[in-house]
């Protein structure tokens, strides 16, 4: 490249990064307004103002752009926080640090940004089974071994019981915040997901 005496060269990495999240910014606005099956690599690019072979070098598909625009906001979020690299937190009060995760996963559910995308994408998995498991796979996955993590650990602390399955615990208190927001039986709120940390760890029997 040439470039005039005295000039610096145009730093393309900032010019990709910049690209990048235009895209990812796009991805996202574009799905919750529109839905994912009439999403296009063609109108993420326009809205994104890139070309879309700039959106084909570097993603195979609209499916991989969505999936890594959620990945980028749910670090975003962490980073925000003060989480990164993000993980459950090991207090020792294994019901203050399941209390403190939900809480915030109630504020993600409930912010705009995220909400939308993520209901278009959690609808279209449900039908497009490639989709789902991609889904499942980059996106819920991670976080469900995050839960894992944080029960085994209190495991070996002898707050929660040898025999217990961690992967069907975690479940006990994920789950029904997730139906809440997919079916929307119900408010989301810190008040909720802390009584499902209550009943999952001391179970409904009189006490």
């Amino acid at each position: 490249m040439v470039t005039q005496p005295g000039k610096p060269a145009p730093d393309t990495t900032r010019r990709s990064e910049k690209s990048r999240r235009a895209i990812y910014e796009a991805a996202l606005a574009l799905v919750g307004e529109v839905g994912y099956p009439r999403t296009t690599i063609e109108g993420i690019a326009a809205r994104a103002g890139v070309g879309k072979q700039t959106i084909y070098r570097w993603w195979g598909s609209k499916a991989d752009v969505l999936l890594e625009a959620f990945l980028d906001l749910g670090e975003q979020a962490a980073e925000a926080a003060g989480q990164v690299p993000y993980a459950i937190p090991d207090s020792g009060d294994l019901a203050a640090d399941l209390k403190a995760v939900l809480r915030a996963t109630v504020d993600e559910l409930l912010d705009p940004r995220f909400e939308a995308p993520s209901r278009a994408l959690t609808a279209e998995g449900l039908v497009n089974e490639q989709l789902g498991r991609e889904f499942v796979t980059k996106l819920l996955e991670p976080s469900l071994r995050l839960y894992a993590d944080r029960l085994r650990s209190a495991q070996a602390a002898g707050d929660v019981r040898a025999d217990v399955d961690p992967r069907i615990a975690l479940e006990l208190f994920v789950s029904p915040l997730a139906q809440r927001w997919l079916q929307r039986t119900g408010p989301l709120s810190y008040a909720y997901t802390d009584t499902l940390v209550d009943y999952a760890l001391h179970g409904l029997a009189p006490r």
